[in-house]
């Protein structure tokens, strides 16, 4: 049986289904894509509002019927399981999205610290070579060398000077560091040749250096 309506009137059914659209679209929206239940809320709102106007609201003119307004609202449900679907897209790309980011976060915290190497000294110590203590714990006579008394003894050994090979081996300007150090002997190492006698002692031994030194033979 076939009844005529007033197609200016609202059809409640078309209400009812949007509004059952807008359900199916929260469900869908919480579950599915993990949305809030407050944006999820509004999206199925829009949604139920959406699908109310186009089932719910008369389009067009004359007389229609029940049965074909059914048959209109099941024919246009279709489009709406499609409008409902398009807004679950989105976290599934924005969470896709996001894996990289954890992924490239992952290997920089394995990265060892660089820890800088300390540089080795290799430069020679300025000045002649001192020691701390005699070779094999027994220091040179010094006292051999003209010039040089058991005062002056000591305060060469002070200066960390044992052997006549340390004082052989003084260049000009080793000569003149240790000269600045003499306090109260300045000028003896030059005027007494403390380096001519203990290179002769070095070189032909403290016999033949006795024999040159009764003519000073330096």
């Amino acid at each position: 049986m076939r009844k005529a309506q007033n197609v200016n009137a609202p059809w409640m059914g078309g209400w009812i289904l949007g509004a059952a659209a807008g359900l199916v679209a929260f469900g869908v929206l919480v579950v599915v894509g993990k949305f809030d239940l407050f944006p999820a809320g509004a999206l199925a709102a829009v949604v139920a509002a959406v699908a109310g106007l186009v089932l719910g609201m008369p389009w067009g003119s004359g007389q229609v019927s029940v049965f074909d307004q059914s048959a209109a609202v099941t024919a246009k449900a279709k489009p709406v399981a499609q409008t409902v679907s398009t807004p679950v897209a989105t976290p599934v790309a924005v969470s896709a999205m996001a894996q990289p980011v954890a992924f490239v976060s992952v290997p920089v915290a394995d990265v060892a610290p660089v820890v800088a190497k300390p540089k080795t000294a290799t430069a020679k110590a300025e000045g002649p070579e001192r020691l701390t203590a005699p070779r094999n714990g027994k220091a040179d006579d010094l006292k051999e060398i003209e010039g040089i008394g058991p005062a002056m003894e000591k305060l060469v050994n002070s200066m960390g000077f044992y052997h006549f090979s340390q004082i052989a081996s003084w260049s000009d300007a080793d000569v003149a560091l240790v000269d600045a150090e003499m306090k109260t002997f300045k000028g003896r190492i030059v005027r007494d040749k403390w380096v001519a006698q203990a290179k002769i002692i070095v070189t032909e031994g403290i016999d033949a250096f006795r024999e040159r030194a009764k003519t000073n033979n330096y």
